[in-house]
């Protein structure tokens, strides 16, 4: 019936791997007709693939794992590397922390929040690691999160609970999804007079489910309940306001859906609570002379870890310039069209039901569409090798997905290659 094939397969059982997460069992609805009105497409996403390097020959559908950056963007990025090596010790002795600090304060801007509650960090999982290493956690204490999580962030919470005595609880949250009225409360239930934390995805990786975290952060902090949300999906996908959002710490990527280089990420941590935090690395900001020192502790103890190259970084207000310059807003809600329709043909052409209601915002440019039991290994392998199509296939609580991203070089004759491909392949591997 269907044909699929993708840049990342994502196979494990109960547990979130890399660029995935799980899935909670639920039984299996009747189908439903997810017949959706037909949607505007805007052909200028034809012309923003102009401004990316990815390879015309492959239907990317998978720029929710690593992203892409456009070509400006990318320039940029390499004008800063070549001013560094002409005068590196010009660049990252006497210049580094003025340079980062007019960074931190545009992407500050662009977050709703400020520049010295921010600090620009290698990815998210790095952020995780910071946050959960930082807590005083004693045995018994509960780190409450869904079902789910990335696997990298779970290993790090299991890690530094194996160390700790402290336990962490995965709360089921059943596919498919209807209100977050009922995503609030069946997570609530997993609340304890020992829950000292919750840790939860803003938008998941594996299930691209956004939940209602800021309703959950609202309740949380009248609880007294530490906040700890994984934005890796967030910014750039979605308007992204740090105070809206509530919570106590945040960390997300700006290589993803904000289109800086790879290596460029933040940690935001509410002033309130920011003497939690304690450096992975101690450097130099650790004693900060009165030449480096920023006048916040957060910053000066997690921007500077040694020698590195922090370009990433200084190219954030270019990518926020170039969403600015390309009306991102209005990019974001084609985007969101084009991947209702291509939820409706999928389900179409399973006969299976969407696992979110497709008029809602559970979901904006990246989502799940569930598949018909078959080799993922073998469909991925040849979907890629056959219709030249990038897109991650997950197995999730004995379930199995294909996750779609539409970003602004994506085209209906994208969908179409997904769907013709899967058309073909799944009547022979299931």
């Amino acid at each position: 019936m269907m044909k699929y094939r993708g840049n990342g397969l994502i196979v494990q059982k109960n547990r979130a791997k890399s660029n995935g997460e799980f899935v909670c069992a639920s039984p299996v609805l009747p189908k439903v007709c997810c017949r959706v009105p037909a949607v505007s497409y805007n052909c200028s996403m034809i012309s923003l693939k102009e401004y990316f390097h990815l390879d015309p020959t492959v239907h990317f559908l998978n720029h929710g794992s690593y992203g892409a950056t456009p070509k400006p963007v990318f320039e940029a990025y390499q004008r800063w590397q070549l001013r560094l090596e002409t005068q590196p010790v010009l660049f990252l002795g006497r210049e580094f922390y003025r340079l980062i600090r007019e960074s931190r304060e545009a992407l500050g801007e662009y977050l709703h929040a400020s520049g010295d509650d921010l600090v620009y960090i290698p990815n998210a999982t790095h952020g995780v690691n910071i946050v959960a290493r930082s807590l005083d956690l004693q045995p018994g204490d509960e780190i409450l999160t869904s079902d789910h999580e990335y696997g990298a962030c779970d290993y790090t919470w299991e890690f530094v609970c194996g160390r700790t005595g402290a336990m962490y609880i995965h709360q089921p949250i059943p596919l498919p999804v209807r209100t977050e009225e009922e995503i609030v409360e069946q997570f609530w239930l997993g609340v304890t007079p020992r829950t000292r934390v919750i840790y939860l995805s803003h938008i998941t990786s594996s299930t691209a489910l956004r939940l209602p975290v800021e309703e959950l952060c609202r309740r949380a902090r009248q609880a007294g309940i530490l906040t700890i949300i994984d934005a890796a999906h967030s910014p750039g996908q979605i308007p992204f306001d740090l105070q809206q959002l509530g919570a106590d710490l945040v960390f997300g990527n700006c290589h993803k859906w904000m289109m800086a280089p790879k290596g460029a990420a933040f940690l935001y941590a509410r002033r309130e609570i920011q003497d939690l935090i304690h450096p992975l690395v101690v450097s130099w900001g650790y004693h900060p002379t009165p030449d480096i020192a920023s006048g916040s502790r957060f910053v000066d103890i997690l921007q500077w870890t040694g020698t590195r190259d922090p370009t990433a970084a200084l190219v954030v207000p270019d990518a926020i310039h170039f969403l600015q310059e390309h009306d991102w807003d209005a990019v974001r809600r084609t985007c969101h069209n084009l991947l209702r329709e291509a939820l409706e043909r999928v389900c179409d052409l399973t006969g299976l039901p969407p696992l979110y209601p497709l008029d809602s915002d559970f979901y904006s440019q990246m989502a799940i569409a569930q598949l018909p039991k078959c080799d993922l290994a073998l469909l991925k392998s040849r979907l890629y090798e056959e219709s030249r199509v990038e897109v991650p296939l997950i197995e999730w609580q004995d379930r199995q997905f294909v996750r779609i991203s539409i970003q602004g070089y994506n085209s209906r004759e994208d969908v179409d290659a997904l769907l013709t491909g899967l058309a073909t392949l799944l009547p022979q591997l299931s």
